[in-house]
């Protein structure tokens, strides 16, 4: 243009501009090659990288100061994007390399610094470049007028001067007039995205403006924070550099410097990712953290150039990569491990699989107090589980195990190989209780590891160690000298109940003393110390409330007696007790010695058997007579089938023969010797009934004292002061049972000296009647009386006696003779059996003698009135009725009241003649002497 004269040109741009104008003249093609170029430079490789680009050369400016931390502000002036940093200014071989298009003015580094510049051209056509030491412009038009074409031209080919200056406190900005298309919103939005990024990559970058919004990156040694307008993201970086030994296929360009930064990111996950060379290329990563690494790029500056320069780059940045590690906090480094997956690039994969040898070599794992290489760690299924085994496994690392580390080799001990790797080991308890609680949340859900922890070992009281909770005992109180395998009170953990240790009660723990009980007599006569198992029963018993009889083998407990001697339990009694006062001298009952009485509670002793009062034994269900009691297999063979259950009483036979009214009381005197009393059919009254002496004499032969009906028979009790269900739960009678004692009845009945009425003997005789029809009693298994009570009352001989079985008979035979069996006619025979006496009619016939008028019941109208009475039917028939009624017997006659003859009876025309005939015809015996009393004294009957 003619103003070009006018404007300052300290970087020769003319020369530069004929130069390239020559070159097109001579090379007609060579303008569009360079047209073209540049086509492919911003459409392509530089269409997205604007900001990117010119924070670079930024960067680079500032890279050639001494103040720390370049800055960049970006600002939009009426449609004109200007970008603006500070430090080494323009010069002239930065004016010629960003004209060149395929040149750079870099010293360092590996790069093209003019080409990155054409991603201007992605939004301006005019782009300037003014500097503190002077400016630049570049125009699409003005190339089109000084070549005379049109269309698409080169633009940063031709440069022109410019007067413009730098705004303040910047020493460079570049000015990009925005084409048409190109919404300025969108690139601020666009920029804003980058700025990140950048500040990462370009360390020599510290400040960032755009538009008012500022971002800065702080750094503290490895840490960097980048503040901005939406937040902090804070960064660990890890920067290492040096220089290339081999730079082939690099050009004649290349530097040997190489760069690597890794950034990790702190507050955030890191999310895909790409390779920064500084800036961002198309390399996919798929790594946790950022590279940032001076490497090879091709000219598009999007792919990697592969050759030797790139692989020792690589090889660097995987090498410095476990430096990233070591600057995490200790819980945090797996993170940065790159988990196992499909490689997003050629890149990614190389790295990946540089960096796993370098992480699998390097001691970055922590551990409790260091940290160990991968391929030397151990890992354990929960981080609890690093506490409990820190001290026991070699290499044991606090970080998790995931699949980061398996793909680098580090061993992972199952539950199985941790119980191998303790198994054998010396550990306090509290060591093994740590251990439980940190494998309870594992066997809470993972079976496999329950069915390994059955081998667990588990430490016990005794100081032994046993393998496998199962069967093991948790006790409360483990001060108790018991030869058991209880659990160690301080590794006593819930983990070891659900894998088979079963928390045991006081009364389990007696239960487990029963073999040391059973055997303790007889370790005490050989001379071994019973003491401690004496005091850990006792305490049990305590503990438990164990109630006498539960167990019964506690009675085999040995104690001292106050001789000096062992015995069982059950064979001492407390001193002072009750029982001692009732027992016979020489009763083999020793006395528990007094300082063993006095340590323990009465309820405690008595419950393994010592005695206060009488010891009872209890079966809920007795197979058999084998309860050791006296004459039990007596009582048994006599019970007509065996008993559901017993409650019987011991050592009966150790009461003195004069002290039964006292022990009478005393078993009166305590609930559980009352209900043995009184058990039906049971051990208890059957023994005392028949073995025990109430003043000189068995209980059967006494009779309460309101008994009056057994008057004559049996005595009165003498006083015994306890209830009469006592007395006769021993045999002492109240009614008149015929069993076992027939004989002795008997024998009463035939006592000449005895005052028996003669009310008393005929119920006496119905009730023996009575047992020989039952089969209660037989007369076989009895001796015949050598006498007999009649009638009267009298004794007689036996062969004088007669068995009354026809009432009409009386009017004949001597009552002294006659023995009654009571108004059922049924019972004479068996008495008569019973007594070896004949019937009264095989002995006594009689024939009746004058005549007699047939009379019919229902005629008779004091018949029909006492039937009437009596609530019965008037029988069928009648008597004949005499005015004198004769029977003769052999050779006598005799005058009686009535008669019956071959089942006729006959009777005199009198009120007791009559009413004897009519009782003997009623259909009931009780109805017949009803009839009889009233048509003999109707007044008395009915008063």
């Amino acid at each position: 243009m003619s103003d070009g004269l006018r404007v300052s040109d300290p970087f020769r741009t003319e020369a530069l501009r004929e130069s390239v104008l020559a070159s097109w003249r001579d090379s007609p093609t060579r303008f569009r090659e360079d047209a073209n170029a540049e086509e492919d430079l911003f459409l392509g490789g530089y269409r997205d990288r604007l900001l990117v680009e010119l924070a670079q050369n930024a960067a680079d400016a500032a890279a050639h100061t001494a103040e720390a931390g370049g800055r960049l502000r970006v600002s939009f002036v009426d449609r004109e994007v200007r970008v603006a940093n500070a430090g080494r200014p323009l010069d002239a071989a930065g004016v010629a390399s960003l004209a060149s298009l395929r040149a750079s003015a870099k010293q360092h580094g590996v790069g093209r610094f003019g080409v990155g510049f054409a991603a201007v051209l992605a939004v301006s056509d005019a782009p300037r470049v003014v500097s503190r030491t002077g400016s630049v412009t570049f125009s699409a038009e003005r190339t089109r007028e000084v070549t005379g074409r049109s269309g698409r031209v080169p633009v940063l080919r031709l440069v022109w001067p410019t007067d413009e200056r730098p705004p303040d406190g910047f020493d460079t900005e570049v000015r990009l007039p925005l084409r048409d298309g190109v919404d300025p919103a969108e690139l601020r939005d666009e920029f804003a995205r980058q700025v990140t990024d950048l500040l990462l990559s370009l360390d020599s970058l510290g400040t960032i403006e755009i538009e008012g919004d500022t971002w800065r990156r702080d750094d503290d040694g490895p840490r960097t924070d980048i503040h901005g307008p939406g937040g902090t993201s804070r960064w660990l970086v890890v920067r290492e550099h040096g220089e290339l030994a081999d730079l082939t296929g690099l050009g004649t360009e290349a530097r040997p410097q190489w760069t690597v930064c890794w950034a990790a990111r702190l507050d955030a996950p890191l999310g895909d990712d790409v390779l920064h060379a500084p800036t961002r290329t198309d390399e996919r990563l798929s790594l946790p953290a950022r590279l940032i690494a001076a490497l090879p790029i091709e000219a598009d500056r999007r792919r990697v150039r592969p050759g030797p320069a790139t692989d020792a780059v690589l090889d660097h940045a995987a090498r410095t990569y476990p430096r990233l590690l070591e600057l995490r906090e200790p819980h945090d480094r797996t993170r940065l491990v790159p988990r196992a997956g499909f490689p997003l690039s050629e890149v990614d994969e190389r790295l990946r699989a540089r960096i796993a040898e370098a992480l699998r070599t390097t001691a970055w794992l922590p551990t409790r107090t260091g940290a160990v290489e991968p391929r030397h760690a151990r890992t354990v299924p929960a981080p609890e589980l690093v506490d409990a085994l820190d001290d026991t496994v070699d290499g044991l690392t606090t970080a998790e195990h995931d699949a980061a580390l398996q793909a680098l080799d580090v061993t992972r001990l199952t539950i199985a190989d941790i119980v191998d790797r303790v198994t054998g080991i010396d550990r306090p308890p509290a060591w093994w209780h740590r251990l439980y609680a940190a494998l309870a949340p594992i066997a809470d859900v993972d079976r496999d590891a329950r069915e390994a922890l059955g081998a667990l070992p588990v430490p016990l009281t005794d100081g032994r160690t046993r393998p496998g909770p199962r069967g093991l005992l948790i006790a409360e109180d483990t001060d108790l000298e018991l030869d058991l395998a209880i659990v160690h009170p301080d590794a006593v953990h819930p983990l070891l109940e659900r894998l088979g240790a079963r928390r045991a009660s006081a009364a389990d723990l007696l239960d487990s003393t029963r073999e040391a009980v059973e055997r303790s007599l007889e370790d005490a006569e050989s001379g071994m110390d019973v003491t401690a198992l004496r005091h850990t029963v006792l305490t049990l018993v305590g503990e438990t409330g164990a109630r006498p009889g539960e167990r019964p083998w506690l009675a085999a407990l040995a104690l001292p007696d106050d001789a000096g001697d062992h015995r069982r339990a059950d064979e001492l009694a407390l001193p002072g007790a009750a029982l001692l006062d009732v027992l016979d001298p020489d009763a083999p009952i020793g006395v528990l010695r007094d300082d063993v009485a006095a340590r323990w509670r009465k309820h405690v002793l008595t419950a393994i058997g010592v005695l206060d009062t009488f010891a009872v034994v209890v079966d809920e269900q007795p197979a058999g007579p084998d309860h050791d009691l006296a004459d039990e297999h007596d009582w048994w063979d006599g019970l007509p089938e065996p008993p559901a259950s017993m409650t019987a009483v011991r050592d009966l036979d150790l009461v003195a023969d004069d002290a039964w009214p006292a022990a009478l009381r005393l078993l009166a005197a305590e609930p559980r010797t009352w209900q043995a009393l009184h058990e039906p059919r049971g051990y208890t009254g059957w023994w005392i009934a028949h073995h025990a002496l109430i003043a000189g004499r068995p209980p059967r032969a006494w009779r309460l004292p309101d008994a009056t009906e057994l008057a004559g028979l049996y005595d009165p009790v003498p006083p015994i002061d306890v209830a009469d269900s006592v007395l006769t739960a021993v045999g002492v009678r109240a009614t008149l049972r015929v069993g076992d004692d027939a004989g002795e009845l008997l024998e009463r009945l035939a006592d000449p000296d005895s005052d028996v009425p003669a009310g008393a003997a005929l119920r006496a005789h119905a009730a023996l009647a009575a047992a020989v029809r039952d089969g209660v009693i037989e007369p076989a298994d009895l001796h015949a009386p050598h006498a007999v009570r009649s009638l009267t009352g009298q004794v007689v001989p036996a062969a004088e006696g007669l068995v009354l079985d026809a009432p009409w008979l009386l009017g004949v035979v001597e009552p002294e003779r006659v023995i009654g069996a009571g108004p059922d006619p049924a019972l004479a025979e068996p008495l008569a059996e019973l007594l070896d006496l004949p019937l009264a009619a095989e002995v006594v016939t009689g024939t009746v003698t004058g005549s007699a008028e047939p009379v019919r019941w229902a005629d008779l109208g004091a018949v029909v009135d006492a039937c009437d009475l009596a609530g019965i039917a008037v029988p069928p028939g009648g008597p004949y009725v005499h005015d004198r009624l004769t029977v003769r017997i052999g050779l006598s006659e005799h005058d009686v009241s009535w008669w019956v003859d071959e089942g006729v009876p006959h009777c005199v025309d009198s009120t007791p003649g009559l009413a004897r005939a009519l009782a003997w015809a009623g259909d009931r015996w009780a109805d017949r002497h009803l009839l009889a009393a009233l048509l003999d004294d109707p007044e008395s009957v009915l008063g």
